[in-house]
């Protein structure tokens, strides 16, 4: 079974009911809703991470069919608001990118604001609340994210990360996997999850009990089929 219910602020991919972990994907697209455009000099930001994670929406949707659960992708852009951000932090609205401004954020209006939280981002988090409730046999929440291989002009090695704040047992098995089948990996790199930088999996499973881990994985690698298929061998292996 593979089906997919898309609204407005989400898309629902149904890839079965019999898998353990729960997926949920921030930033998987880079849409702007039509009742705003794309200020001129921020056009620079499409198609980079600064708008969406390359190769996220990927990740999720063909490891949900991979193990027959469930996965909550958004379906607007991060710069529209963040997902992955609490509504009172200062990066939910990010006005600069790159050391420039982010035009479509400057001098937001508060009927703004509201409008992106109360169509977008709490309609997202209200989706993931509602399809955990539905089901039954849930472990694990797994939020798949990607990063640029390239930031602040600093290149990137690393392919693979594991985010965790309290699992550091479910993040020492996934990160030893990872490794024993080549892949160029570590723990909370190159974010910390411990940092607070799962928020949105963090929350969601704490609400119903379950373990919380963000995979990251490298942006010019996610968006390749090869590598997706390698890596979410490893992942359903160890983690359905």
């Amino acid at each position: 079974m593979f089906v997919v219910q898309t609204e407005e602020a989400f898309e629902i991919v149904r890839g079965g009911e019999t898998g353990g972990v729960f997926v949920t994907c921030e930033h998987a697209s880079e849409r702007l809703p039509e009742r705003w455009r794309w200020p001129e000099p921020d056009r620079r930001l499409l198609s980079t991470h600064w708008a969406f994670d390359l190769g996220a929406a990927e990740l999720a949707r063909e490891y949900a069919a991979r193990i027959g659960t469930v996965a909550v992708l958004s379906r607007f852009s991060r710069l529209l608001c963040d997902p992955n951000r609490a509504e009172h932090e200062a990066s939910l609205f990010r006005d600069i990118a790159e050391g420039e401004r982010v035009h479509l954020n400057v001098d937001l209006a508060p009927h703004d604001r509201e409008a992106r939280l109360r169509d977008y981002h709490r309609p997202y988090h209200a989706a993931v609340d509602v399809e955990l409730d539905r089901r039954a046999g849930l472990h694990t929440l797994l939020s798949m994210h990607s990063f640029t291989p390239l930031y602040e002009g600093q290149p990137r090695t690393l392919e693979v990360g594991v985010l965790f704040d309290r699992e550091d047992d479910l993040g020492a098995q996934l990160v030893a996997a990872f490794a024993k089948a080549g892949f160029h990996v570590a723990p909370n790199e190159p974010y910390s999850g411990k940092d607070g930088l799962i928020h949105s999996a963090a929350v969601h499973a704490d609400r119903v009990g379950l373990r919380a881990v963000e995979l990251e994985v490298r942006q010019d690698l996610a968006v390749d089929p090869a590598f997706r298929e390698r890596l979410l061998a490893v992942l359903a292996s160890e983690l359905r």
